[in-house]
């Protein structure tokens, strides 16, 4: 949790076009709409993050982060996937697949074991 939010959430909600560059994307001249969408997947994933650490911490949450992971694991994969088979992405994006669906796969595993 804490070293995605360190790679990821964090730098989309502070610098969302030095990340994008990081990842090897391609930023237009007027950069407003990706800067914009940067921080809300920024903020978005940080509060993602803040409900799954409270499900590490708190036995009666814990379901319901693993869920939360599994399902927001899910939804990244197959972005990724439509990403890659579209060919609209830099391969960085591409190699993500496996790390969001094994985190999918072990999230449900742990929620259902």
């Amino acid at each position: 949790m804490v070293s995605f939010a360190v790679v990821f959430a964090l730098p989309l909600l502070f610098a969302p076009l030095r990340w994008a560059r990081v990842f090897r994307w391609e930023v237009a001249p007027d950069d407003r709409l990706a800067l914009y969408f940067g921080r809300c997947l920024g903020a978005a994933a940080l509060g993602l993050l803040f409900v799954m650490g409270r499900g590490a911490i708190d036995p009666a949450l814990t379901p319901l982060a693993l869920e939360l992971s599994a399902l927001a694991g899910a939804l990244l994969c197959g972005v990724h996937v439509a990403g890659a088979i579209q060919r609209v992405q830099p391969w960085t994006e591409d190699a993500e697949i496996v790390l969001y669906a094994a985190a999918t796969v072990g999230a449900l595993a742990l929620r259902f074991l």
